[in-house]
Order: C-alpha cells, then sequence, then structure tokens
C-alpha cells in the first residue's frame, strides 16, 4: 500500500512539473536604441538548457515556470529573467561600463581610464593600422602633440560588428584591434553567408579571422578596411592642361546629388571626410540654379557665363549650365516602377530600412491610377512582395512596404535579375519604366563586386528600363557600388540620410528623380588657344569621355530629368599668364601647333549630344562663348562657393590656400532668394565645418 502510494506521489509530481513546462518566446534588442541582438546567449540557470537569438534578435526556449533564463551578449551586461505565466519575454540589455569604453594611443604610449602604461618603442596595432578608416576609429589633434587615435566602444557599434576570431578563438573588438601588426601572419574574410554556415548566427555580420602563429602569407590591411568601412571609388583630381597640345575636353553630365548629402551627414556627425568622398560636381549639382527653361525643339537650354576666378587672381571662371524642360507631375506619362528593396540584415538601423519605408510613402502618396508599382525585395535570396499594383490602391503598396523587415545575407545581383525581369514583364512602350534600388550597397552573395555589378547592370540597361539607385545608412555603405550602379544602368543617384531629403527627391523633385528627358548626354568643349593657355575641368573626374566618344554614340553617358539642372565649372589660365600650375614642355620636333588668326571674340565653343529617350541615335546642339568677362551672377558666386569647400575638404592643391571664410563670403553673396533654404543650410554646414576644425 506504501509502495502504490509513493508511486502515485511520484506520478502526480512528474505530471505537475510537465503542466508547468511551456514553450516561451520573445526578443532581445538593445537598451541604448531599441536594436536586435542577434546571436544572444539565453540559458536556463544551473542547466546547459538554452538557445541563441536569430538574425531579429528573436528567441524560442522551452522552459518552467520558476526557471532563470540567464541572457548575456558580448559588451552587454548579462540579465536573469525569472519565468512566470507570460509567454512572452522581451528582454533589452544595456552597455556594459565595466567593458573598455575608450583607450587613447598618444605618441610612445597608450592610456587608459583606469590606468596608465607607456612603451619606449611600440610597434603599430591594428588600430593605428585602421585609424581614420574603420568605422569606431577617430583622430583627434592636440597642439603641439602627436595625432590621438580613439576607439570607442558602444552598443550600437557592437550590434552591427563582424565577428573576430583569432588563432581559432573569438575575440573581441577592442582585443582585435590592440593586436601587433607585425605579428599577423595570415587574414581571412568571410562574407555573411560564409560566417553563418561555418559560425552560426554569430558569423552572420562576416568574419575577420587572423593568424599569428604558423608560415607567413601575404597580409593586405586593406582588405580589412575594405570589409569593415564605406568604400569610394578613388578619385584621381582633374589637373590643368594647355590647350596648344589638348584643346577638347569631353564629358558625360552627372545629375546625381548623393556626394553632398552623404557630406552633410559626416559634417553633422563630426566625422573624417575621406578625400574620395567628396565628389565635386554632385556637390555643386545639388543645388538648383536659376536657367532659363528651354524654348526650342531641344529638352534642355543652355547657358554660359564668365568671370575672375574668386581665389585666384591669375585665373578665370566658367560656368556652363543646362536646364532641363520641367513637366507637371500630371503631364508625366504612366510609369511602371519596380522597388528593388534590400531587406538585408545590414539594413535594420534605424536610419536604413525604417528611414526607407517613410520614404517610399512619399512617393506612393504622389502616385496616380495609370502608374503600376512591384516590389521586390532581396535578403539571402529574391522574392515577390508585390505584384503590379495600381497607384491609387496606396493602401495595398503601403501594407506591403510596412511589412517589410531586416535580416539575412546580401544578394544584389539576384534582386537585380529579378526586379528588371519584373519590369520587363510589365514594360509600357510609351510609359516611364524604372527600378529603383534602395540599400546600403553591401552586397556579399552572388555577384559583388563593382565589376560584376557594372558587367550586370550594363546587359540589363540595353532592356530599355531606367535606373535610380538610393543609398541609406552609413558605416558599411558602399558608395562605389551604388555609383557604378547609377552610371552604368541609365540612371541617377541620391543618398538620403534624413526624411528632408527624402522630401527633396520624392517631393521637391519627384519628376526629374524618375522621368528621363534626355539620355547619354555628353558634353565636348574646345577653347580657343589663341585666349586659353590652358584649363581644368573642375570635378566630373569618374565621368571623363575620350574625345572621340563624343560622337560615337554606342557610348553611355549620363541622363537628365524633368527639370534637372547640371552645371559644369572650368578653371582657365589666359593667354600670356605665367602660372606656377604649368610646367615647361619640350618643343615638338614633327607637329606644330598652328593658331589661327579667326575668331578673335571667341573663348569656347561648346557642343552637346543627347539622345531622345526612346531613340538610339544622338542630336547635336552647338553653343560659342565669347570672351567677354562679367560680373559674377547670385548662381555663379554660390557655384563657386561649393566648389571652392570641396576643394578644401578634398585637400585640393588648386584652392590657392583660400579660407573657409571666403567660402562663406561667396555663399552669402550667391544667396539669392533661396525659397527652400538650401543655399541657407549650405552655409550652416561650412561654418559648422569652421567651428569643428
Amino acid at each position: 500500500m506504501k509502495n502504490l502510494i509513493l508511486i502515485l506521489c511520484v506520478s502526480l509530481s512528474i505530471g505537475y512539473v510537465t503542466a508547468q513546462e511551456k514553450t516561451i518566446s520573445g526578443t532581445v534588442t538593445s537598451a541604448a536604441d531599441g536594436l536586435p541582438l542577434p546571436g544572444a546567449s539565453i540559458i536556463i540557470k544551473g542547466t546547459t538548457n538554452g538557445s541563441q537569438t536569430d538574425f531579429d534578435g528573436n528567441f524560442k526556449l522551452k522552459a518552467n515556470v520558476g526557471d532563470i533564463i540567464v541572457v548575456s551578449y558580448v559588451g552587454m551586461q548579462t540579465q536573469n529573467v525569472t519565468i512566470g505565466t507570460a509567454l512572452v519575454y522581451n528582454i533589452a540589455l544595456k552597455y556594459d561600463s565595466n567593458n573598455l569604453e575608450e583607450v587613447i594611443v598618444m605618441g610612445y604610449g597608450t592610456s587608459r581610464r583606469d590606468s596608465y602604461k607607456h612603451y619606449s618603442k611600440p610597434k603599430p596595432t591594428l588600430a593605428s593600422k585602421l585609424s581614420g578608416k574603420v568605422a569606431g576609429v577617430t583622430i583627434q589633434n592636440s597642439s603641439g602633440t602627436s595625432p590621438n587615435i580613439v576607439i570607442r566602444g558602444s552598443a550600437t557599434a557592437r550590434s552591427k560588428e563582424p565577428l573576430y576570431i583569432l588563432n581559432e578563438q573569438p575575440i573581441s573588438e577592442s582585443e582585435f584591434r590592440k593586436i601587433k601588426a607585425d605579428k599577423i601572419k595570415h587574414i581571412e574574410i568571410l562574407n555573411a553567408l560564409q560566417g553563418h554556415a561555418v559560425y552560426g548566427y554569430n558569423g552572420t555580420k562576416g568574419v575577420i579571422i587572423l593568424r599569428t602563429k604558423g608560415h607567413k602569407n601575404k597580409v593586405n590591411f586593406d582588405d580589412i578596411d575594405n570589409f569593415l568601412n564605406e568604400s569610394y571609388t578613388q578619385i584621381e583630381e582633374n589637373i590643368f592642361k594647355r590647350t596648344n597640345l589638348a584643346a577638347l575636353s569631353t564629358f558625360s553630365i552627372d545629375v546625381d546629388k548623393a556626394g553632398y548629402s552623404n557630406i552633410r551627414r559626416m559634417i553633422n556627425n563630426g566625422e573624417t571626410i575621406p578625400p574620395n568622398a567628396v565628389k565635386l560636381e554632385e556637390m555643386v549639382n545639388y543645388f538648383n540654379y536659376n536657367y532659363p527653361q528651354p524654348k526650342d525643339e531641344h529638352p534642355f537650354s543652355i547657358n554660359t557665363e564668365v568671370v575672375a576666378t574668386p581665389w585666384h587672381k591669375k585665373t578665370q571662371l566658367v560656368r556652363i549650365g543646362l536646364q532641363g524642360k520641367t513637366y507637371d507631375n500630371d503631364k508625366l506619362p504612366a510609369s511602371n516602377l519596380t522597388f528593388l528593396i534590400d531587406v538585408s540584415g545590414s539594413m535594420s538601423s534605424q536610419n536604413k530600412l525604417p528611414l526607407l519605408k517613410s520614404a517610399f510613402k512619399l512617393l506612393v502618396n504622389q502616385l496616380r491610377e495609370k502608374d503600376k508599382v512591384s516590389i521586390v525585395v532581396y535578403s539571402g535570396a529574391a522574392g515577390v512582395v508585390l505584384e503590379p499594383t495600381s497607384g491609387h490602391k496606396k493602401e495595398v503598396i503601403i501594407s506591403a512596404l510596412d511589412n517589410l523587415n531586416a535580416g539575412g545575407s546580401t544578394a544584389g545581383g539576384e534582386g537585380i535579375e529579378l526586379a528588371y525581369k519584373l519590369a520587363e514583364k510589365n514594360f509600357k512602350k510609351t510609359g516611364n519604366n524604372r527600378v529603383i534600388l534602395a540599400t546600403d550597397g553591401d552586397f556579399n552573395v552572388g555577384a559583388t563586386s563593382d565589376d560584376d555589378m557594372q558587367i550586370l547592370i550594363e546587359e540589363k540597361r540595353k532592356s530599355g528600363v531606367f535606373l535610380s539607385v538610393l543609398g541609406f545608412g552609413y558605416g558599411n555603405y558602399k558608395d562605389s557600388k551604388l555609383e557604378t550602379l547609377a552610371d552604368k544602368g541609365n540612371g541617377n543617384h541620391a543618398y538620403i540620410d534624413n526624411m528632408q531629403e527624402a522630401q527633396k527627391v520624392f517631393g521637391k523633385e519627384f519628376g526629374g528623380t524618375l522621368f528621363t528627358i534626355a539620355k547619354d548626354v555628353k558634353i565636348q568643349v574646345e577653347f580657343n588657344p589663341k585666349k586659353v593657355q590652358a584649363y581644368r575641368l573642375i570635378g566630373y573626374e569618374n565621368r571623363l569621355l575620350a574625345d572621340e566618344d563624343f560622337v560615337d554614340d554606342t557610348k553611355d553617358a549620363g541622363e537628365l530629368g524633368s527639370g534637372h539642372t547640371v552645371t559644369a565649372l572650368y578653371e582657365i589660365i589666359p593667354t600670356g599668364i605665367r602660372s606656377d600650375y604649368l610646367k615647361t614642355v619640350p618643343d615638338l620636333k614633327y607637329t606644330k601647333s598652328d593658331v589661327t588668326s579667326n575668331y578673335e571674340n571667341e573663348l569656347f565653343t561648346v557642343k552637346f549630344r543627347y539622345k531622345r529617350p526612346n531613340e538610339d541615335k544622338s542630336i547635336e546642339m552647338i553653343h560659342i562663348q565669347n570672351t567677354m568677362l562679367t560680373t559674377a551672377s547670385d548662381d555663379m558666386n554660390f557655384a563657386s562657393a561649393v566648389a571652392l569647400f570641396g576643394m578644401q575638404l578634398r585637400q585640393s592643391k588648386y584652392y590657392n590656400n583660400a579660407t573657409l571664410s571666403k567660402v562663406i563670403e561667396l555663399a552669402e553673396r550667391g544667396r539669392g532668394e533661396d525659397n527652400e533654404g538650401y543655399r541657407a543650410e549650405f552655409i550652416r554646414l561650412v561654418k559648422s565645418y569652421d567651428n569643428l576644425n
């Protein structure tokens, strides 16, 4: 009888315990910014039972009432949570202030908040090798001392960092940066997909594998720079060219404006500006100028101006401006738009996918019933989330946008393939067919390199579908890829860092962003060697064309949108002026440079070639500029100010030591009506930069 009672009690106890076991779920986030923490550990205290959060910070786990789960994440304070009757537990972890917050490397020593160590002959660490390049590393200069490299830790940064492996063991970011550079014998980079396959969720931001033991392989620290940082196309600044040796200057127009908004973001954040991020033509073309509307059959007007250069008394400044014809939105042809949206894990930040959704809603609210929208997303793979939908069904389109979430690796090439396939399937012969790509450009699956992207997009542009590329976010922003896509895909490129910029791109410049009025627009300037000794194109370094490309209709060039303006500046050295910018060139033995005695009153002739959007044969326009110098207009003063500021940021050898005060003076003089306030914002930006420096 006793045994029966004992068995019954045990059975009841087991049943009670079993009844209390349940599946709990929840999300682990950073308390600092609310971002999900992928790879966080959730362990039932006193056991080996546990789980790990996925890319979106979500977890599931079987637990009993009364169990204590221990939630931990690198760089965060561990939190204990007692399981009650609830089924959902959302946990916000705080940054661990006991972890290394700041290390300052000064000259020949390092100091910490809690200790000071001195080394007589320090060897370069990864921090010093990567200083000024890697996100999270800044350089502070103090008068009379060596630069200080400050490495800051934050929950936000850690939630987006790759996994660091040293000699097969995981290490923290601070440990990674303290490794002696000369000790490293091998570097290997795994992208997100490879990292996930080898290391699980901990590797889904990519993995940097280092080895300090065994034989030494070729070590290239640029591999780490390229992996961790924003990337920009190398810029070789245009130099002065002698007119008697190279009278022609040929280039493609550029309506991209990403360069300015990206630099504005860096200045507002107090960041160091990489010289290659400074694209002078995109800074100048960010602003609209008061050019007249075209009055003939051509889709744009041509405008020129010549003044004394405000930063150099021995040179002159030439401005060439185009004004695209402006069409009211209701008169634009029907649009077939395909939104191609990056929803990979790198897009989870507030300034990426959440901002993207809000920006696209501005566009959706302007669509008409005759417009159609499709949505393609890509992460580890690509898929269609909205088939072609009429623009009057705004609630359906916005609902599809609201349902998007970030997570996974980035198969950009696959997404492009699918988006173009959908756009071609719904092609409107007399309409506006366009793919709008929104991403941070951090492609890491499939076609990933800039060359891969160029080959892919050059093939796709043959379909007649145009491309708009919108960049979001920072830290791993790949400007070089997005610029390549826009340049080679018959498109334009904008960088959206806030809702104000989204309103500019999708609101005030809706027609220019989406409707092309002229494609493959090329400019060729021939300077008169009797009047111009040398010339220099300011900016457009990545848009230069061979002289023979001007008449070659197979050569791609830039597109002009409805209402867009394009401005190009040349600095010229008149004949008879001695200049340090020009070096002596030996006389030619077999070639004579005879200058015609005609055209005394002509400074240059500028030719334009363009194609209508649905045609393949170019049309030529010609404009002749006389030698008369004029007083600088408001627009010329302001464009000069922007160009001069860009040259200073780029550390150009041609700004002639002009000060930031000169930039502000020119901008104030050229502010004009400034109805939208963009010129006033530029002046405030320069003043902010002046105060920081």
